[in-house]
């Protein structure tokens, strides 16, 4: 269920994000990589899209 109704995480998601989030600042911080981390947040984010898009061709038939 999404957290919001303009919103397509739920909140399992919309915390994992921000969990990445903050490792991604320190590790930024310290100068290391962070290209996995930031696919990571982008995987969780496009898959939360995907499941509200389908909801919502459910809805309109």
């Amino acid at each position: 269920m999404a957290f919001t109704d303009k919103d397509p995480h739920n909140a399992g998601e919309i915390l994992r994000v921000v969990a990445l989030g903050i490792r991604i600042e320190r590790r930024k911080a310290r100068g290391k990589p962070v290209k996995a981390l930031e696919n990571r947040a982008d995987r969780i984010r496009e898959k939360a899209q995907q499941r509200e898009d389908q909801r919502a061709k459910g809805r309109k038939k």
